[in-house]
């Protein structure tokens, strides 16, 4: 099958070009900046007719969404982008795949749940999201699904790898620099190692088990707060940092980030048979391939 990958040069598109050469399918990874080091094509996922070109010239039998607006502080002032990017082109990519009988993998993230909950949440908990950004993934989903076109949309959370910004990263120097750190710990969820989602994503399209269309949840197992998960980072690196936990609160902000977005990954596992790795192992894995530069 010929594989088109949006978004090639984020976290998760690089884990899955690292990962894609296992596979017997071709991939084209597409997006919309050039990045060193690696062949990217050009593609702007908003022009529809583009689109469709770059979908019919490579006869792409499947598209995987890693595109996305996830600046949440400034998806607040930035709407219109926000939109464009989270719900319009996730539009314009399921019509074209409904037009070509294509399967398309969507990303979403656990932001489209208000973050009340305090049990595991399920795909049959029912939404309602706080922020922009969530809003717009949210209609992002609605926009998939309505499409008619064969989708696997998967939600994730706290995103992370050697590629990019991300909270791992950050930690890391910060915890370098600074003999001590305030981090909030009434924030709980799962961290999901963009590794491990890529490979789940990858088997998926190896298993030829696309059909088994609808969302699914898929984040590493366990369930920490950002402070817990500050600690370990700052444990698996050797660093002394002195690391207190702090309340939501005194970091005032224009969003009102999820309290609990842990999710029960039951579902992704029994349909697909997925890896669901635990999250110290794979932070620890990514903290290795850092300190290798093995990326």
């Amino acid at each position: 099958m010929n594989i088109l990958v949006t978004g090639a040069n984020g976290q998760l598109g690089n884990e899955l070009r690292v990962q894609h050469a296992a596979s017997a399918d071709r991939f084209v990874f597409t997006d919309v900046c050039d990045a060193p080091g690696v062949e990217t094509r050009f593609l702007d996922i908003t022009d529809i007719e583009a689109v469709r070109g770059i979908c019919e010239a490579e006869s792409i039998d499947v598209i995987v969404n890693c595109a996305a607006y996830t600046n949440v502080d400034k998806a607040e002032e930035d709407v219109e982008t926000a939109y464009l990017l989270n719900q319009h082109a996730p539009e314009y990519l399921s019509r074209v795949a409904r037009e070509r009988d294509a399967a398309l993998i969507h990303i979403s993230t656990d932001y489209v749940f208000p973050g009340t909950a305090c049990t595991p949440l399920t795909e049959r908990d029912l939404p309602g999201p706080r922020s922009v950004y969530g809003k717009s993934k949210l209609a992002g989903e609605r926009a998939v699904l309505d499409s008619g076109c064969r989708s696997i949309i998967l939600r994730t959370a706290w995103l992370y790898s050697p590629f990019g910004r991300n909270f791992v990263k950050t930690m890391l120097r910060l915890t370098a620099e600074r003999d001590s750190l305030q981090v909030v710990y009434d924030q709980v969820g799962t961290p999901t190692y963009a590794a491990d989602l890529a490979a789940a994503i990858l088997h998926i399209i190896a298993t030829r088990r696309l059909e088994r269309v609808g969302i699914y949840h898929y984040s590493d197992a366990g369930a920490l707060s950002w402070y817990d998960f500050a600690q370990e980072i700052c444990a698996l690196a050797g660093h002394s940092c002195r690391i207190s936990a702090c309340l939501s609160g005194e970091f005032p902000s224009k969003v009102e980030r999820p309290h609990y977005s842990v999710l029960d990954k039951t579902l992704v596992q029994a349909t697909f048979g997925v890896a669901v790795p635990y999250w110290k192992d794979s932070l620890k894995d990514c903290i290795d391939r850092l300190n290798s530069n093995k990326i």
